[in-house]
């Protein structure tokens, strides 16, 4: 199995235990002298069995990121770790640039005036730039989703 189709089946049992779980939450109470339309041991054995696969799943997705090569310095799990710090820094930055670049309208000269310290074309740039260097490390990553083989 590629560590992609790891990556799939890891977000499939994700769903199947939050349905679960919403379906146990349905029958933990009922009216005194009903039964509850599913057997909870059923369930919670279901759950039992699906949360067990997804722990050997992400320890094998997790072995793989390690022992996997992203390029000379990192392995791909420094490399997940770069894609989410680059996409927290452009997200801090688009949202300084958008409030910087506010206008302000004022009816009168005795309203306070507010302007920014920042030059936003320069907080745009830089957005830019950590867009651009997202794309590359996530397309990288995609791809060596579907070469490597995932570790058993």
């Amino acid at each position: 199995m590629k560590l992609a189709e790891g990556l799939i089946r890891r977000a499939d049992y994700q769903k199947r235990a939050e349905q679960l779980k919403h379906r146990l939450l349905n029958i933990a109470r009922i009216q005194e002298g009903e039964k509850p339309f599913e057997s909870p041991q059923e369930l919670e054995n279901e759950l039992g069995e699906v949360l067990k696969e997804l722990k050997d799943l992400m320890s094998r997705i997790n072995r793989t990121n390690h022992q996997t090569a992203f390029d000379d310095e990192l392995s791909l799990g420094d490399a997940l770790i770069k894609r989410e710090i680059l996409a927290k820094e452009r997200k801090v930055y688009s949202d300084l640039a958008e409030q910087a670049a506010t206008r302000q309208d004022r009816y009168s000269r005795t309203e306070i005036k507010y302007v920014t310290p920042f030059n936003v074309k320069d907080l745009q740039k830089k957005v830019d730039d950590l867009a651009k260097q997202y794309r590359e490390v996530d397309t990288k990553i995609q791809e060596l989703n579907w070469l490597t083989d995932l570790s058993e």
